[in-house]
C-alpha cells in the first residue's frame, strides 16, 4: 500500500523555496506590549464607570479521565497572552485605589503546584504572569474573597457563561467556582435566558422606526425557542401597533432589567471592534499561517492519487503544518471527495478511496494562535473532466470578482453580490437553473468572513477597512438527485483565499497555492517527494 507521509525524506525536501529556518519555526508569538495595548484599547472603548470581567476557557473533557489539549479563550489570549486555565481578568474603565495603591486591571491566575506540574507540565504562576506585563497579579484563590463591590459600577461587562464547565471537586477555586462567585456578586439569575435578555434590551432601546425590523428578528428566535414565544412581553411587542404601546413595552422591559447591572452584549461588540482590524504583529502571524497552509495545498496536489483516502490527504496537510511549526489546525479539517464535497461542514474524512472524483480541501494551519482558512478543489486523477471544469471555471471567475470587490469602503454585501452574480449567470448558461434568483440552490452559504484568532473571527461586518483580513470563498455544490442533468451530480467546488484589505487594493495572502484549473493540473503532474515512500501492509 502506498503511504503518503514520508516522515524522514520530507524533512529535507518538502517546502521547496518557502521553507522556514528551523530556528524560526517556534517563534514566541506576540509581545506583552501587544497584549497591554489591546487592554488599553478596550478600556478606551468601555463606558464610564464600568468593569469588564473575562474568564479563560474551560478544560474540555474528551472522555473518562482524558481531556483535550488546552486551548485558551481567544478574547482572553488577545488581551493577556495567558495560556493557562482557571484565570480571571478584570479591566476597569477608571483607575481604582486600595491599600496597595492604584490599579486599572487585575489578573487572577493559578499558583505553582509541584505535584500537578510533575504530571501536567510547568505552570507559569504569579511570577510568570507578572512577566507578562501585569502589575497587579493575584492568586485565583483570592477572587471569591476580594471585595470587588460590583454593585457600585454602572455596568459590569461580561460574556454569558458557558454551561458545560467541569466542576473539579478537589479544586475549590477552579473555573466553575470562580464563575459561581461572580454570578453571586452580580445577582445573576439562576434561570437566566440570554436570548430573552438581549431581546428585552433591544425592546427597551427600540423606536417606532425600527420596530418592524426588530419584530422580524424576534420572530426568528421565537420560532426556535418555545419559551421565548410564550413570553408575555415579547408576544405583546410582536403585536404592538400604537406608539403608546411601544412606550409601555419599553418601560416594562427596562423595569424587568432593573435588578441587574451586568451586560452580556456590549463586550462582544467592543471586542469585535478591536479584533476585526489587525495590527502589524497580527498580520505577520496570519501571513505565516497562510503561507504554511498554502504549502500544504501545494504538496498535497503533487502527492494526490485516486487510491488515497480522505484521511491520508488530511494527514499530509497536517504534517506539513507541524513541519513548519504550526502546532494545530485552526478548525476541524474538511476533506471531501465527490458527494462529500457537497456537505458544507463535512469533517468525518473517512472515505477510503477518493477515486476519480473532485476533492474539496478546506484546511487552515494555526500558527501562534492565528489561523488561516484556505480551500482548494482538485481532481484526484490530476485532470478535470469537462463537467467539473465547466463548474470550476464559474467558481474561479466568481472568486476573481469577489476579490476585486474587496476594497476599502466596500461592504461584505458587495463581495457577496459580485460572487453570486457570476455564479447565477454561469448556472443559467449551463442549464442548472432557469432563473438567476435560484442561485442559492447551489450556493447556499456566505462568501466572506474575518479570520484571526478564530477561523470566523469577531467583526461588526460594516464596511471594509485597512488591515482587515477576510476570506473570499464562493462555491457550487450539486448533490446527487438535484433537479438538473445527472452529469453535474456529486460535484462540490469551493475556492477560498485569505485577503488582506489594503490601500493598494486586496492582497491575496494565499496566492502561492494554485487556483486556476490549468495551474492545478500542471502542478499535479509534478513529482512529489512522498511518492516513493512505502510501508508494509498491516492486516
Amino acid at each position: 500500500m502506498k503511504f503518503t507521509i514520508n516522515l524522514l525524506l520530507a524533512l529535507v525536501v518538502v517546502g521547496s523555496s518557502n521553507i522556514l529556518l528551523a530556528q524560526e519555526r517556534f517563534a514566541s508569538g506576540l509581545s506583552p506590549e501587544f497584549h497591554k495595548s489591546r487592554r488599553d484599547a478596550l478600556r478606551e472603548k468601555m463606558p464610564a464607570n464600568s468593569v469588564a470581567v473575562l474568564f479563560n476557557a474551560p478544560i474540555r473533557n474528551r472522555a473518562n479521565d482524558t481531556d483535550y489539549e488546552y486551548h485558551p479563550d481567544p478574547n482572553f489570549y488577545y488581551l493577556t497572552g495567558w495560556k493557562e486555565p482557571h484565570a480571571v481578568l478584570l479591566i476597569y474603565k477608571e483607575a481604582q485605589n486600595d491599600a496597595n495603591g492604584t490599579y486599572d486591571e487585575v489578573l487572577y491566575v493559578r499558583q505553582r503546584n509541584a505535584y500537578d506540574e510533575m504530571w501536567n507540565g510547568k505552570r507559569a504562576g504569579l511570577e510568570g504572569a507578572q512577566k507578562s506585563g501585569f502589575e497587579r497579579v493575584v492568586s485565583r484563590n483570592a477572587f471569591a474573597s476580594d471585595a470587588h463591590q460590583f454593585d457600585r459600577f454602572e455596568t459590569v461587562l461580561i460574556f454569558d457563561f458557558d454551561t458545560d464547565i467541569k466542576d473539579f471537586k478537589n479544586d475549590p477555586n477552579d473555573l466553575f467556582d470562580l464563575q459561581a462567585s461572580l454570578k453571586e456578586k452580580i445577582n445573576y439569575p439562576k434561570n437566566f435566558n440570554a436570548t430573552q435578555y438581549r431581546l428585552y434590551q433591544k425592546i427597551r432601546q427600540s423606536t417606532p422606526e425600527n420596530a418592524e425590523q426588530l419584530k422580524r428578528e424576534i420572530i426568528f428566535y421565537t420560532q426556535r425557542d418555545e419559551a421565548l414565544a410564550a413570553d408575555p412581553l415579547i408576544a405583546a411587542f410582536l403585536t404592538a401597533m400604537e406608539p403608546d404601546t411601544f412606550n409601555e413595552l419599553r418601560q416594562k422591559s427596562a423595569f424587568s432589567l432593573r435588578t441587574t447591572n451586568f451586560d452580556i452584549s456590549l463586550l462582544g461588540g467592543l471586542m469585535a471592534d478591536l479584533r476585526e482590524i489587525k495590527t502589524p504583529e497580527e498580520v505577520a502571524l496570519i501571513r505565516k499561517a497562510v503561507a504554511i497552509s498554502s504549502q500544504g495545498q501545494i504538496e498535497v496536489m503533487k502527492a494526490m492519487h485516486p487510491n488515497m483516502s480522505e484521511r491520508e490527504i488530511q494527514g499530509i496537510h497536517q504534517y506539513i503544518y507541524k513541519r513548519y511549526g504550526a502546532a494545530h489546525e485552526g478548525y476541524p479539517s474538511i476533506v471531501g471527495a465527490g458527494a462529500n464535497g457537497c456537505v458544507l461542514h463535512y469533517i468525518t474524512n473517512d472515505l477510503k478511496e477518493v477515486k476519480n472524483q473532485l476533492v474539496l480541501m478546506d484546511l487552515g494551519a494555526e500558527y501562534q494562535g492565528y489561523t488561516a482558512d484556505v480551500t482548494r478543489t482538485v481532481p484526484a486523477k490530476g485532470r478535470f473532466t469537462d463537467p467539473q471544469k465547466a463548474l470550476y471555471k464559474i467558481v474561479y471567475d466568481a472568486q476573481e470578482a469577489g476579490i476585486a470587490a474587496a476594497q476599502i469602503g466596500a461592504s461584505f454585501a458587495d463581495i457577496a453580490t459580485a460572487c453570486r452574480n457570476v455564479v447565477a449567470k454561469g448556472l443559467v448558461d449551463l442549464g442548472l437553473i432557469q432563473n438567476e434568483k435560484d442561485v442559492r440552490k447551489y450556493l447556499p452559504h456566505g462568501v466572506a468572513h474575518h479570520i484571526g484568532l478564530d477561523v470566523h473571527d469577531p467583526g461588526n461586518y460594516a464596511l471594509l477597512e485597512e488591515n482587515m483580513i477576510i476570506t473570499v470563498e464562493p462555491g457550487i455544490y450539486v448533490p446527487e438527485g438535484s433537479d438538473c442533468d445527472s452529469k453535474w451530480w456529486n460535484i462540490g467546488i469551493r475556492i477560498e483565499d485569505d485577503i488582506l484589505i489594503s490601500k493598494q487594493g486586496p492582497i491575496n495572502l494565499s496566492a502561492a497555492a494554485p487556483r486556476a484549473w490549468e495551474q492545478i493540473e500542471a502542478l499535479m503532474q509534478e513529482t512529489s517527494p512522498l511518492d516513493q515512500f512505502q510501508l508494509p501492509e498491516i492486516n
